[in-house]
């Protein structure tokens, strides 16, 4: 098969049978591939002959990763809106457990009202990085990243303003949902960002309008803890994070990536 393209799309599935493999997306198809995540990024694209339909089989997180790391107040008026602060010379750090993915399509479950009253969401573009790093240079850091999907850091908002740190308030399961898949070769620095609720638009922005920038962001982690290939870098929200509720439908969606739709219980 020929080597991944520079665009490409690429999803992550489970069959009938229960196996996982990863797939080119073509058109409504999933060419399936038996290369795990490590080969296909480096180009080691081993396509065992199966078209599978989207309707056929389970579709997961893109990516199973060894850790989620979340950079915060990266959009200045979003910073204002949740009380932190502003055009920082340093991102707010913080990490969600595996725990807390779900895919596309998966359903957010509210926790008990004795836990938390104000649940939110935030809409943000990831980085799916795509070869280990450790102290990257940020001139170099974009070619760490192998390519980009859509998240959803769910947040305890009326946790993270008590608790001294962001644990609590971003880590209940399901909290992070991710995909629908993987979206090579495209300019993560220029995508522009709309979160709806039951359809309507409550946050619009643009990785362009970050105070910190992609590079800057990945050099900076990279001195603190090593990045490993299929690790998740989510980027930060836009300004409009407002509360959920059951029933409700919540749709992050990024140009030249598609839409991450989940149901809130």
């Amino acid at each position: 098969m020929q080597l991944l393209q520079k665009t490409q799309t690429l999803v992550r599935y489970q069959n009938h049978s229960g196996k996982i493999y990863y797939g080119i997306v073509e058109d409504d198809e999933i060419l399936q591939l038996s290369s795990n995540f490590t080969e296909i990024v480096n180009n080691e694209l081993n396509y065992d002959g199966i078209k599978v339909k989207f309707s056929d089989v389970k579709i997961l997180e893109p990516v199973a990763p060894s850790k989620v790391i979340n950079f915060g107040w990266t959009y200045a008026e979003h910073a204002k809106e949740t009380g932190g602060k502003a055009n920082l010379k340093e991102p707010f750090l913080f990490l969600k457990p595996t725990t807390s993915l779900i895919p596309n399509g998966g359903d957010i479950i509210l926790p008990s009202s004795d836990l938390t009253n104000q649940v939110e969401m935030e809409g943000e573009v990831a980085l799916i990085i795509g070869k280990r790093g450790k102290n990257i240079k940020e001139e170099d850091a974009l070619d760490y990243v192998f390519g980009c999907t859509i998240f959803n850091d769910v947040t305890a908002r009326d946790l993270t303003k008590t608790d001294p740190q962001f644990t609590r308030g971003k880590g209940f399961d399901t909290f992070g949902p991710m995909g629908p898949w993987i979206v090579t070769g495209i300019d993560p620095t220029n995508l522009r960002i709309v979160t709806k609720l039951n359809g309507k638009v409550v946050q619009e922005g643009n990785t362009n309008q970050m105070s910190l920038s992609l590079p800057f962001l990945i050099s900076w982690i990279s001195k603190v803890m090593t990045l490993e290939p299929g690790d998740v870098l989510a980027t930060g929200s836009p300004s409009g994070s407002c509360p959920m509720k059951s029933g409700d439908v919540v749709s992050v969606e990024v140009e030249n990536i598609g839409k991450l739709s989940n149901y809130v219980k």
